[in-house]
C-alpha cells in the first residue's frame, strides 16, 4: 500500500535535505550485491532518522536491524563527539559492507558491530541509551522493546520501524501471518503502554516513536 502517491513522495524528497553522497553509493551497492535491498532505509527516512538523532544529541545509540549499515550512518549523525552506537544484525555476511561504509562514513571509531541474536546480546550491553531504533524481525518486535526498554534511561527515545506494515494492520489478518498480528499487537501495545508516551509517524512503512517516562 502507497499512503502518498509517488508524485508526492517525490516532491516530499526533492524538498528535503539531499542525501550524503556516500549514502547514495552505499543504496546502488546494496541493490547489485544484498538480497531483499527493498530493506534499506532510504532517502527520505534517513534524513528523518539523522534529524531527529541531531535533535536529541545523543551520547548512546543501540540499533537492532543493522542490514548494510544505511540506517547506522544517519544515526550516527547526530551522535556527539564522544558518544557511540552499537548495532546488532543477525547476518555475519553483511559484516564488511557495514564496516567498509562506516569507515568511510567518518564514524567508523564511533560505532560498534554486533553480529548474533539481539535477544542475546542486548542484556549484555550497558544501560543509558539515549536513542533505539528497532528494524529487525517483526515478530520478535514485543520482545525487542522489552529488552531495550531496560536500557533505556528515563526521557530517552526508541523508535520502531514499518509499524504500518504496507497497510496490513488495517486488513483482517490471516492465521499463517505471524508478522503481521504481532504488529497489530504490539501497536495496541505501546499506545497502552504506561511507562511510555506513544506517537506512530506515517513515515514510509509506519515510525513509531516512543519516549521513555
Amino acid at each position: 500500500m502507497h499512503f502518498l502517491s509517488p508524485l508526492l513522495e517525490n516532491y516530499i524528497t526533492d524538498n528535503s535535505e539531499d542525501e550524503p553522497k556516500l549514502l547514495t553509493e552505499l543504496t546502488r551497492e546494496t541493490h547489485l550485491k544484498v538480497v531483499q535491498p527493498r530493506m534499506i532505509t532510504g532517502h527520505f527516512q534517513g534524513r528523518v532518522l539523522s534529524l531527529l538523532s541531531k535533535l536529541i544529541a545523543p551520547k548512546k545509540i543501540l540499533e537492532i536491524g543493522t542490514y548494510t549499515g544505511y540506517s547506522a550512518i544517519c544515526l550516527a549523525e547526530g551522535l556527539q563527539k564522544n558518544g557511540e552506537l552499537h548495532t546488532i544484525e543477525v547476518n555475519k555476511e553483511l559484516f564488511d559492507i557495514q564496516r567498509r561504509y562506516f569507515d568511510r562514513s567518518g564514524f567508523g571509531n564511533q560505532i560498534v558491530q554486533h553480529t548474533g541474536d539481539a535477544l542475546d546480546i542486548v542484556p549484555s550491553l550497558e544501560n543509558d541509551f539515549d536513542l533505539v531504533f528497532i528494524d529487525a524481525q517483526k515478530i520478535q518486535y514485543n520482545a525487542y522493546f522489552e529488552a531495550v526498554l531496560k536500557k533505556t534511561r528515563p526521557g530517552g527515545i526508541i523508535l520502531s520501524d514499518n509499524v504500518l506494515w504496507s497497510g496490513k494492520v488495517l486488513e483482517p489478518v490471516a492465521k499463517s501471518d505471524k508478522a503481521t498480528a504481532v504488529l497489530v499487537d504490539y501497536n495496541q501495545k505501546l499506545k497502552n503502554d504506561p511507562r511510555v508516551e506513544t506517537v506512530i509517524l506515517p513515515i514510509r512503512d509506519g515510525l513509531t516513536l516512543c519516549r521513555v517516562k
